[in-house]
């Protein structure tokens, strides 16, 4: 039998792309080794660079090694291949063609100024619920970025059963006695690689901003909160995250069955009689049958990669203590209606169920939420549990440990959109803070070209490279961003930026109070399962 050292040596060097004897675009040397590049209007563009050796065979469901340095010139004009998803895909407005995937997909993309010296560094994690998506997304082309001097990194990490399963065999191959977590490790290879190779970009090693959206945000909190990716980063930018409770590795907590035994019921439903079984399945079946199954891909609490629930990790102040940028969107739920309740059949109903649900909290809830229009109501409960509160309190968060943070709320809204009831979708900010308005998806309501929305645009990617750069969000000629502080201060995108305080007034406090509920029976998860949902919290206060 071939040994796992002979494997992964082949594996990587089969994942070498050709050489060549001569550059005929720019060529780039770090310790990784050469790679040829394009130049596109003076920004040097790299793609497909391989930071880690693929996880194929007996590598998969094992934490990444990073890729042994190549000898020639690799050429790194096209994107690698995203990392294996589900291969039945729905219409929606996030629906694109992403081309070939693979498990041989640990790749990474580089935008960097012809001229770069010393240049802030920007990392980009994409989101897809951790089920899919991928560093190729045309929203992340990283040119416009570039442009400001930043140099742009844009990742693939594993995704779905081949990126997040634990297993008491995985747990005992592991070193360190656990599993899952392997998209997350991902990342911290990544950032590694960048920390080794990036100022031969030139990139400024000590000068790097994580960022993301959605599972992309949610990343970039896990990454604050672990260990192994301490000190990789300078900065944190997080994009529509969620702070959901995490299913423990092995014990049954806050009412998540622990992530060892979803695995294992997992190999039962797919018919697997071990881990061995699993490795010999084809990738792209394997992927789709855990879909089907209705794998949820999510990390876990391992005491080592997440040490703990992430509400725990930055109440005690466990977090990276780094500059904070982070909001969410008006409405967030509208495309993600699958995560809202229907609609009572009466308004008497709504309440009833919402006292029961809250009990002393109702008369707050329903003042936040009133019956008086249901639908918008929900929308707005869901909006805020998962993804208001989130912004929030990582705001709060960090101001308390002493550093800078920046709150947003994205609330603009144009005709396409507004005309199909998605004023400030989930996402809808990236076209804009990446300076990409004319490259999304098929489905994604257009965007006019006019001075407005091109105004905005420019306005969002000066703030977010002037925070890249000095941990300030700055914008030529805008409104002046104030940290969020004690007065509670944010920025509120809708046709122009404007200062604003007090977002939501009582939002943050009746969400926390709820969690802190949930957290202190601990056998409630908090998640999507708000409002009308909601468990029956109990009666005890906790502020």
């Amino acid at each position: 039998m071939m040994s796992f050292r002979r494997l992964i040596v082949g594996a990587a060097a089969a994942a070498c792309l050709a050489t060549t004897a001569y550059a005929a675009g720019p060529v780039v040397t770090p310790p990784a080794g050469s790679v040829e590049g394009v130049d596109v209007g003076g920004t040097r563009v790299f793609k497909g660079i391989p930071y880690a050796v693929p996880p194929v065979g007996q590598g998969r469901w094992r934490a990444p090694m990073a890729m042994p340095p190549w000898q020639g010139v690799k050429t790194a004009a096209e994107f690698g291949p995203a990392c294996v998803q589900p291969s039945f895909k729905f219409k929606s407005v996030y629906a694109q063609d992403i081309g070939a995937t693979s498990e041989d997909c640990l790749t990474l993309n580089i935008w960097s100024p012809a001229d770069a010296r010393k240049a802030p560094v920007f990392v980009w994690i994409h989101g897809g619920s951790f089920t899919g998506g991928g560093s190729k997304e045309s929203l992340y082309d990283g040119a416009q970025l570039a442009q400001r001097g930043v140099i742009v990194v844009t990742i693939n990490y594993r995704v779905g059963v081949l990126g997040y399963l634990a297993h008491p065999q995985l747990s005992n191959e592991s070193p360190l006695k656990i599993s899952g977590n392997y998209g997350t490790l991902d990342q911290v290879e990544a950032l590694k690689w960048v920390q080794r190779n990036i100022e031969a970009f030139g990139g400024d090693p000590a000068n790097v901003t994580i960022a993301g959206e959605s599972a992309g945000g949610l990343s970039v909190l896990y990454l604050m909160a672990s260990p192994a990716a301490r000190g990789l980063f300078a900065k944190a930018i997080a994009q529509s995250a969620y702070m959901i409770s995490m299913p423990e590795l092995r014990e049954r907590k806050f009412g998540e069955t622990p992530a060892e035994l979803q695995g294992a019921r997992l190999l039962t439903t797919l018919g697997a009689a071990n881990i061995g079984a699993l490795r010999k399945m084809d990738a792209q079946t394997l992927v789709d049958n855990a879909a089907m199954a209705r794998y949820l891909p999510l990390g876990n609490v391992d005491g080592k990669v997440l040490p703990r629930q992430l509400v725990d990790t930055f109440d005690k102040g466990e977090q990276a203590h780094v500059p904070l940028l982070a909001g969410f969107n008006s409405g967030e739920i509208r495309t993600l209606t699958i995560l809202a309740p229907p609609v009572p059949s009466s308004a008497a109903a709504y309440e009833s169920t919402i006292r029961e649900k809250y009990g002393d909290l109702a008369d707050e809830f329903l003042r936040l939420y009133p019956s008086s229009n249901m639908q918008e109501s929900i929308f707005a409960t869901t909006r805020d549990a998962l993804y208001g509160w989130t912004a929030e309190r990582l705001a709060r968060n960090q101001a308390k440990v002493g550093v800078p943070s920046y709150l947003y709320l994205f609330d603009h809204g144009y005709p396409a959109a507004d005309d199909a009831g998605l004023h400030a979708f989930h996402a809808s900010e990236l076209p804009y803070m990446f300076g990409n308005r004319d490259r999304t998806p098929q489905f994604w309501p257009k965007i006019p070209a006019t001075p407005q929305e091109a105004r905005l645009s420019d306005t969002m990617v000066g703030y977010w490279t002037s925070f890249a750069k000095t941990g300030t969000p700055v914008a030529a000629n805008e409104a002046a961003w104030t940290p969020y502080g004690s007065a509670g201060a944010y920025m509120h995108f809708a046709d122009v930026p404007k200062p604003a305080s007090d977002l939501f007034p009582g939002m943050f406090e009746l969400h926390e109070e709820a969690v802190c509920r949930r957290h202190k029976s601990g056998d409630q998860p908090w998640n999507w399962n708000t409002g009308l949902v909601s468990p029956k919290l109990s009666g005890t206060r906790c502020q």
